[in-house]
């Protein structure tokens, strides 16, 4: 069990949350973990919990609150962390696994010591920990007045650290969102207020870095008599000029350039401006920034702490062109459709492209209608779009091979980036990729409920999220923690801006998975989405997916599968590995299946539109033939 103090103060086992209700016990127990370890004076703890007016037999009362405190705690299984009577007061022992508090300041304290692209990394781990207005459900006037400035300040912080890398690498678009909150939350405070000038003017967005400008200004006037400091009055001399000079935000660490530049999207069809072409004549290598980047990425904290390592292992940050470790890693990310591979992708490339000096490339290899590209244009592609070797030796460059169908079509890749490294994204497990070419191999699936949770905050905005906490976990749950239903669900509430979190859980429930889908884009579509993928499957087995599907919610044994689809055991088991290989199922222990909550709805409505629909299931073959890598046919099964 888990106390969660950044936020209403809680307990969780790391599913369930249970938010504790305001009370005398819930005071106490903030009290005792605001402090962890430490003795907490009995004076202390009375003053928490009544203030000014203590009952006359206050000793006696505070007791009885700790008894109430104590059965709480048996009543959620966590006598364990006890809360202890010593000399003159009170202690509750905790470590960074059962208090978010000493995790958050623990992260902290590691980014500290580890380089910028990792200190982001572990700085923004340590931001996602918060989850909303500190001790909310907490009912004392002492811990409000003491206690919660004090903690906000070190997200602050933690905050200006984060947004302080960001800028110097260019990430001005990422750091807009957090930006723009903390400046209406902390109107006074000049060095966010400079941080937004500088990302906004660094968008083109010169107007509204000004207009920013002119807000704190008049703030500081009216509520304190006072004008900016000289530095941000300098920004905004700087923003007139379009200065090109080195800003007020500089902080010893590296110039930050003032000009706006363009943006750029990643391998366009047509041939990149030559003087941005990797490897071209202005010899700029494909920058991570031109990456699309992935908005209120949360979650996926274990897979992009393994990815980090593994891609930053033995590569100092800015090394020298031809100074770089033999070893190329190459990472797998494997999953059902929308479980958010690319997302992870994408945002662990912007984590670490400044290790590789060749830059960052993105490189799908399923056509927009699905089906796969031809490993020889592929290879075309990418050999045109590496950087050229330099005088000092070749630069490796990451890649990001998203939606791989088939081995062949990266097998060539990698060799042709022998010295760099490669994040691989599919649908399919890939095992004879990694017999042959080894790696890390990453399976994702649902979200967690608390990531779930932050994804919704962080799109949503907290205000929203906080006002129905209740709703807000059951649209996570109606949506089954799946991040592109997730995002579906939150686009919708983001332009219908009166509907409540309740009303469209309510909706999505009763069409599930129908209305998870967006009229503006067809690709934002979570049926379309899983039409797609059963159309990459041979017929048989596409049919056998949605068959079982429509089965009562349960485990999928082969012994189940057999009665279904009415085939030899053993086929019924090939038929099992071979949709848990598509990404179509997940495996609890050996020969026990499930289905995702969503899949299932989809299998059980597209089999009711068929009703009366008994084809026969045929054997799948055990060794589907596989066209050659040239060929523009899609493999039989992707």
């Amino acid at each position: 069990m888990r106390f969660q103090l950044l936020g209403p103060l809680s307990i969780t086992d790391g599913r369930d949350v249970v938010v504790l209700p305001p009370s005398k016990p819930t005071a106490l127990l903030a009290a005792l973990l605001i402090r962890p370890g430490s003795v907490v004076s009995t004076d202390h703890l009375r003053n928490v919990v009544w203030g000014e007016e203590q009952p006359t037999t206050a000793k006696a009362a505070l007791q009885s609150c700790v008894l109430r405190l104590r059965r709480i705690f048996a009543k959620y299984g966590i006598e364990d962390q006890a809360v202890m009577a010593v000399a003159s007061g009170y202690r509750i022992q905790a470590d960074a696994e059962t208090l978010d508090l000493l995790h958050f300041r623990q992260l902290v304290d590691r980014a500290a010591a580890s380089g910028e692209e990792s200190e982001l990394y572990t700085l923004r781990a340590a931001l996602a920990l918060w989850q909303g207005p500190l001790l909310a459900n907490v009912p004392s006037d002492l811990l409000h007045r003491d206690e919660v400035p004090r903690l906000a300040e070190e997200r602050l912080r933690v905050l200006e650290r984060v947004c302080d890398i960001e800028l110097k690498y260019g990430r001005f678009r990422e750091t807009l969102v957090d930006l723009w909150e903390v400046t209406r939350v902390y109107p006074a405070h000049e060095r966010f207020a400079a941080q937004l000038m500088l990302a906004l003017y660094r968008t083109g967005r010169q107007s509204e870095a000004l207009a920013e400008y002119r807000r704190i200004k008049e703030y500081l006037r009216e509520e304190l008599g006072v004008d900016p400091r000289a530095e941000l009055q300098c920004l905004e001399l700087a923003i007139l000029r379009g200065d090109d000079d080195i800003g007020p935000l500089d902080t010893g660490r590296a110039p930050v350039s003032l000009a706006p530049t363009a943006q750029r999207t990643p391998l366009d069809d047509g041939e990149p401006e030559p003087d941005h072409r990797p490897g071209g004549p202005g010899g700029a290598p494909a920058s991570v920034a031109a990456f699309p980047t992935v908005p209120c990425f949360t979650g996926r904290k274990r897979e992009v702490e393994s990815l980090v390592g593994l891609l930053t292992a033995g590569r100092e940050s800015g090394v020298p062109d031809g100074d770089v470790p033999a070893r190329a890693p190459v990472a797998m990310l494997s999953g059902a459709p929308g479980i958010g591979k690319t997302a992870l992708a994408l945002h662990v490339a912007h984590l670490v492209g400044g290790h590789y000096p060749g830059g960052c490339l993105l490189l799908p290899l399923t056509r927009p209608d699905g089906t796969a590209r031809p490993a020889q244009e592929a290879a075309d592609e990418l050999r045109r779009s590496l950087p050229a070797e330099s005088g000092a030796g070749y630069r490796p460059a990451l890649l990001v091979l998203d939606d791989v169908v088939h081995p062949d079509q990266v097998r060539p890749l990698l060799t042709a980036n022998a010295c760099g490294a490669a994040i691989v994204t599919s649908r399919m497990g890939l095992a004879a990729l990694v017999a042959t070419h080894g790696g890390t191999v990453h399976r994702l699936g649902a979200l967690e409920p608390e990531e779930s949770h932050a994804l919704l905050t962080a799109v949503l905005g907290r205000e929203r999220v906080e006002a129905e906490p209740s709703a807000a976990l059951l649209l996570a749950s109606v949506c089954g923690h799946h991040p592109l239903a997730l995002r579906i669900a939150a686009a919708r509430l983001l332009t219908r801006p009166r509907l409540r979190l309740a009303d469209c859980a309510d909706s999505l429930r009763r069409d599930l998975p129908a209305r998870l889908s967006l009229a503006d884009d067809p690709q934002m579509s979570v049926p379309l989405t899983l039409d797609e993928a059963l159309k990459r499957l041979p017929p048989e087995l596409a049919e056998a997916h949605l068959r079982l599907g429509a089965t009562a919610h349960g485990p999928l044994t082969p012994g189940l599968a057999t009665d279904v689809l009415g085939i030899a055991p053993e086929t019924a088991e090939e038929v099992l590995e071979r949709l848990l290989d598509a990404g179509l199922l997940e495996e609890e222990r050996p020969g026990v299946f499930w289905m995702h909550d969503l899949l299932r709805a989809h299998a059980r409505r597209a089999t009711a539109h068929s009703a009366g629909h008994t084809q026969a299931l045929l054997r799948p073959p055990r060794h589907p033939e596989i066209p050659p890598v040239d060929s523009t046919r899609p493999p039989a099964l992707r």
